[in-house]
């Protein structure tokens, strides 16, 4: 249905918490629609997978705060770009309120296997 119950991990690995990312663009500006905000935010997630050693592939657990959970569609769209739909990891989309302007929040979980080449 678009998300897993249950994700495990096999064999050590380090694990990378990335906190809540938001839309902003390279200027630090939050544009105004969600489609630009949730491309920003998946960008900025790639930089700090990359930060820590990790890449999409790696992720085991995200979650998305939505001021409108009615932009759930778009988002969906958007993630495919990004995370593997096929075995796509655990996840879990909140209604809530953010900072000012901010329509978007994503943080998410990866767990790097140490023995693979990097």
């Amino acid at each position: 249905p678009g998300y897993t119950y249950v994700v495990t991990s096999t064999g050590p690995g380090r694990m990378v918490f990335i906190s809540g990312q938001g839309g902003t663009d390279a200027n630090g500006k939050m544009p105004p629609d969600f489609a630009t905000q949730c491309e920003n935010t998946f960008a900025q997630l790639t930089r700090c997978l990359a930060l820590g050693g990790a890449g999409w592939k790696d992720v085991v657990k995200i979650n998305y705060f939505l001021t409108d959970i009615n932009n759930l569609t778009q988002l969906r769209t958007i993630r495919a770009k990004y995370l593997n739909m096929d075995a796509p990891p655990a996840a879990s989309a909140v209604q809530t309120g953010l900072s000012s302007g901010m329509l978007i929040e994503i943080e998410c979980t990866a767990i790097v296997d140490e023995a693979r080449p990097a």
